[in-house]
Formats: structure tokens, sequence, C-alpha cells
């Protein structure tokens, strides 16, 4: 296999065309001199290169956690926020290729958020290195599940799927192999896992033969409590295509699932003069868009507890306002309701020579509710308004007079202490001097932009506490590849710029550079003589006895009806009484100033359950705060929208004239 076999699915489909050529040649070579020296295709016994990992693992006595630099280089790796620390981000895994060799990582690293701290875990009972696994948390069980991935030689001639089941204690952070009861998935890589309550969830992925890439979609339930897989028969045949590195986050219901990629058959010509005869097949790429929900409904209490949950999928509309175009590479994150997507690739060409691929660097919330994305962009801070300049002002003067008091305190009392000053002063003066101290080196600053990072596929996200984190991910240029060493975050609240964690520039970083400023220049040039044309153009009208006619907007008929399709996919919309955030207005303002109508809301469901005896006033508050931070984060899209609809009109903030008549007067009451 070739260097970019490597990767996941889809990279392996996308690179085929880049790598034909260079096969066809290096087939040639091999047949004209015997076997070709530099082959991929090397001797390497895997099962004894895993063994030797093994026993260099088993050196270790115990887990150990020491402060480390950030992780060094590498793709195909897992991040998730740690479900039982709010501080705490969890990397595990991934694979590195230096263009020659491929180097597999099976280290933990958390990274502590306030403290800025990178630390290692090595334990003697580690899963094997791998990369293209899946993992997620455990749900009402806690911890973190883990299953699968892949391994490969050092030259990628040879690859070994893995089929193990894995428990990470987040707090002691012991790793334990799970030994299941009865039948498991099979081995892959590419899958997906997510939550409900007390089961895993996994579904498709693919596996790599010598022949072929065979996509899954095949689903797979794990009971926490039983201990046992469960490949549940489904009541309709309707399911999702087999495919990888799709997106499936958890819901309060079951789960929902977007997107993908794969592989399939699909006629390349041929037949004859007048397509008569047998036709040719190829593998064609496949960039899936669809949207499926996974219904689970756990068995009664009663069943017996061999009794499994009932599973349905349902297909939904195709989402609204998807990413246009469509691409592959993307990755998403889970946060209150809705998934946080992050970068990609499409390939816009595909020629004799290879790939032409487009990157993108843009963010996107999907609400799975509604099932509809909406673009999320950098905000830049706002500039203060009038009062709060006023505000500043009166402290800046303020503090200017009192920095003024106490210098000519001080003065005063240097003034009377040199006057009376004798020989016993001097002493204890000399005395009290106090000795400088020494100087301490200030924390350096989070650089923050307000650009986001680099375009990229297949990036590792993750949420915590409302703030999204960007680790690495992979970039190409021609036959290049870089892979990225660098992490950032994001409040998702504020979206007030992208914040530095680390940043090591890429090996070989600069022979793009050189290539970049090279591509300027010949911008610039094409630029010059654009203009001396669109000058020649000039003068010619000029001369012209009429003048030409003005060009005419036509409107394009494919963008009307892709616009017609979108408004036709959206789900139809469902009134809705309850309070709605304004603009600017925080989630602690918003419950601060419906508060009451959340309460009530909350009292009558109460009713309508025969709860209302049931609950304590604080359980009731507490619910409502829920709704409201359900109602805050559902709305925030729009609200986004409108603020910076106001911030370029001018308008920096919104205030209820019901809110301000305590403080008003007069005219200033009626308007």
């Amino acid at each position: 296999m070739g260097k970019k076999d490597k990767k996941s699915a889809e990279h392996k489909a996308r690179v085929a065309a880049k790598q034909t050529k260079k096969g066809d040649k290096k087939e040639k070579r091999s047949k004209a001199k015997g076997k070709d020296a530099d082959s991929d295709a090397e001797d390497a016994d895997l099962d004894a290169i895993l063994a030797q990992y093994a026993e260099e693992q088993a050196k270790f006595l115990k887990v150990t956690e020491v402060v480390s630099e950030p992780p060094v280089p590498r793709s195909s790796s897992t991040v998730l926020a740690s479900p039982s620390n709010r501080n705490e981000i969890l990397l595990f895994g991934g694979e590195y290729f230096d263009g020659t060799h491929a180097s597999f990582f099976n280290n933990l690293f958390v990274y502590l958020i306030d403290r800025g701290e990178w630390r290692e875990v090595n334990s003697p009972n580690s899963p094997l290195p791998r990369s293209g696994h899946a993992w997620c948390r455990g749900g009402n069980t806690g911890g973190v599940y883990m299953f699968g991935g892949e391994f490969s030689s050092p030259k990628q001639g040879t690859f070994y799927h893995y089929n193990d089941f894995w428990h990470l204690d987040t707090a002691t952070r012991e790793w334990t192999r799970l030994e299941t009861k009865g039948k498991g998935p099979p081995a892959r890589s590419g899958h997906r896992m997510t939550y409900f309550k007390n089961y895993i969830i996994l579904f498709g992925g693919f596996q790599d033969t010598s022949q072929q890439t065979k996509y899954l979609q095949d689903l797979w339930i794990y009971d926490c409590q039983q201990y046992t897989w469960s490949n549940p028969t489904l009541t309709t045949s309707q399911k999702p295509d087999p495919r990888s590195s799709f997106s499936l986050l958890p819901h309060e219901t079951g789960a929902v699932l977007y997107g993908g990629y794969s592989r399939v058959k699909a006629s390349a010509g041929g037949g004859g003069k007048q397509g008569k005869g047998p036709q040719k097949m190829a593998l064609r790429p496949m960039v899936h868009q669809d949207t499926w929900f996974l219904r689970i409904t756990p068995p009664a209490s009663e069943a017996p507890a061999s009794t499994g949950p009932a599973i349905r999928w349902e297909r939904r509309k195709k989402p609204a306002n998807t990413p246009n175009p469509p691409r592959v590479g993307t990755t998403m994150a889970y946060h209150k309701g809705r998934g946080i997507m992050f970068g990609g690739v499409h390939d816009v060409e595909l020629t004799e020579e290879g790939i032409d691929s487009e990157f993108f660097d843009t963010l996107f919330a999907w609400n799975t509710d509604r099932n509809r994305f909406f673009p999320l962009s950098l905000r830049r801070p706002r500039a203060p308004g009038k009062k709060q300049q006023a505000n500043q002002a009166a402290k800046n003067k303020n503090r200017g007079k009192a920095d003024e008091e106490e210098l000519l305190a001080n003065l005063k009392a240097l003034e009377a202490k040199v006057g009376v000053r004798g020989d016993d002063d001097e002493d204890e003066e000399m005395t009290s001097t106090p000795q400088p101290e020494e100087p301490v080196e200030p924390a350096k600053p989070s650089v923050v932009r307000f650009e986001m990072p680099h375009r990229r596929f297949n990036a590792q996200l993750a949420v915590q506490d409302d703030t999204l984190f960007i680790f690495g991910g992979t970039f190409e240029k021609g036959d290049r590849e870089f892979t990225f060493d660098d992490m950032y975050s994001i409040d998702l609240v504020k979206l007030d710029g992208v914040k530095e964690i680390f940043y090591r520039e890429p090996e070989n970083w600069n022979l793009l550079k050189e290539e970049d400023s090279d591509e300027d220049m010949d911008d610039e040039e094409d630029d010059d003589e654009m203009d001396e044309d669109e000058e020649k153009a000039d003068e010619m009208s000029l001369d012209a006895a009429s003048p030409a006619p003005e060009d005419v907007a036509v409107p394009s008929v494919t963008k009307n009806m892709e616009q017609l399709e979108v408004e036709e996919s959206e789900e139809p919309n469902v009134n809705d009484s309850r309070p709605l955030p304004r603009p600017f207005e925080s989630l602690r303002e918003f419950f601060s100033r419906t508060s009451e109508d959340w309460q009530n809301i909350m009292m009558e469901i109460a009713k309508e359950r025969d709860q209302a005896n049931e609950k304590t006033i604080k359980e009731l508050r507490k619910a409502a705060f829920s709704m409201a931070e359900e109602k805050w984060w559902d709305s925030r899209e729009e609200i986004m929208a409108l603020e910076d609809e106001q911030e370029a009109a001018g308008i920096g903030e919104v205030v209820s004239i019901s809110d301000r008549t305590e403080n008003a007067g007069g005219a200033g009451r009626r308007r």
C-alpha cells in the first residue's frame, strides 16, 4: 500500500487517484528489476511487534502521571471532555507518518484547562497502540468506553484491526479490558460510539482486507449493567447505508446520525462503441448527507434481565442549511442539544493527475431537534457605549486623584521624617529599608486571534463547560501532507476569538509557504495583465459610437431550486409561547427576568402529572432553570444573528422599556 493508505477509509479512497500513476510506474520497475527494495509490502510480523509493545508496557508497575510537553503530532487520535472532572480534556492514541515510517501511540494525555498544563499517563494495563478507534463517555455508569481501531507495520504494508473493548476510570486513570458475555462486534476502524442511559451504541466503520475496504452498517448495543453486547434485530429493513467517519451524537431518546463516507460500485462506461456489452464497474466515492434518528426504548422494569431495549431507525429529512459544498473529514462534538462541526475537505475535480481538493475552516452548529445547521462566526469585542466610556473616565479620574493624594501624603511624611531625624532614626531607616524582590516572570499571555485555525480535515473536537477545543488535523497541498501540531479553544457563548493553547509548526511547513508566495507573485502578475487589458477595453469603449449595454443580473434557476428544496425540507414550526431571550442577554439575565414564567410552566407540568405536591420549591426552581437554559441554547443561533444585525446598524444593547420605566420620567417614559 502507498503512504496515504494509512489513514481512514475516506482518506484511502480520496488519494487512490493520486497513487494510480505512481503504482503503475512502480509495478513496471519491479517487473523489470525484480522486487523493489523500497516496496511498502515489507515482511513484518504484526503479532511479534505488538507482543514487543506489550512487553515494554509491562515494565510499568503502576499508573504514573507526570507533567509533560504537549503531545507530539498525530492523526486519527481521539479527544474527549472528561466526564468526571470539568477541568480536564483526555487524548488517546493516534498515528504519525513521516513519509517513510508510521508510528502508533498508546499513551493517555490529560490537559488541565485551568493550569494550561499537559500530563502524560502510562499504565501497565493500557490498550496497545492504535488509531481510528472510537470512544465515548459511559452515560449513567461513568468513565469512558473504547472499542477497536487499527495498527500497521512501519511501512504500512500490512494492517491489523482490533476488536477489543476497554473501560477507563477517569478519576484513577485505570484501564480495564472488558471480557463480555457472548459475541461482540467484529474488528473495525472508522466507526462511531455514543451513549444512552446505561447503554453504549456502536455503528458502522470499515474493515481492511488485502483485496478491498469493506464498509459496515451493523448496529451494536452494549448493556453496561448486564455486560453484554447485542446486535438487535430491526423490525424494519430501513437503516443507514454502510459508511465510516460519520457523526453520532447522544439524544434524550436515543441517538442521531449525520453524514459519513463510503465507496459504492458504479458504472464506469465501456460496453463497446454503442454502449452494448458488459459494463465496466468501478468504486466511486460517496459523501453521505442524510440524517437518521435511532430510537431506543428500554425494557419495562418487570421484563427479564436478558430482554434488551427496543431499537428502531427512523430516517429524517435532509437537514436545512447544510454546509455547501458537501465535505468529508468533518468532525462533531456534542454540546447541549447540538453538534459543533469544524473543517472538512471537498474533492472538486477528479482528473488523470489526481484529486484537486478544497479545504475548509468554517464552524457550524447542527441543532439536532430542528435538524438545521447554523454557521458560527467569531465576533470581535463590542466597542464600549457612551455610558461605559463615561464610567471608565470617572474611574480613571478617581484613580488619578487617589494616586495624587497618596503621593502628596508620602512626600509630607518623608519631609517630616527628614526634619527631625536623629541617629536612632537613621539606623531604624537603614534596617527597615525593604530589599528588592526577585523579579517574577510574568505568565505568558494567551494568543487570541479573530480568525479560525488553518483549513484542515479530521481535526479532533471536544466541548467542556461551553468551551470548544480543537486538536490537530490534516492538510494537503499537491502530494504533500501536513499533520498539524496545535490546539485551540473557542468560547461557544461569546465567540470572542480563538485562544491558542499551543502551536508548533508542522514539518516542512516552510515548503508550503514558499509555494504560496510563488503563487501570490503569479497572481499579482496576472492582476497587472488584467488591469492593462481592462484599460485598453475602457479606451475602446470610449471610442465606440454607442455605449455598451449594462450587464443584467439573471436569477439563477439552480440556486432558486436549491433554496426551494431547503425550505421544503425544514421541519414545520410549532407554536411556542415560552419566553424568548433578548439580544445581548446572558443566560443569568434571561432566567432572572423570566424565572417566574418558567416556574409557572413547571407547576402546570407537575399538575398534569399529579406531582405538584411531590416536588419542593427548590426542585421546581432547579427544573425551571434547566428548562430556561435549554431554551436559551435552543435560540442561541437566531439571537446571535439578531445581535450581528443590530451591531451592524450601530445598536450595542437592547433594553426593554418596561425594564427602565422605574428610572425614566416625563417624555422618556412615553418613548
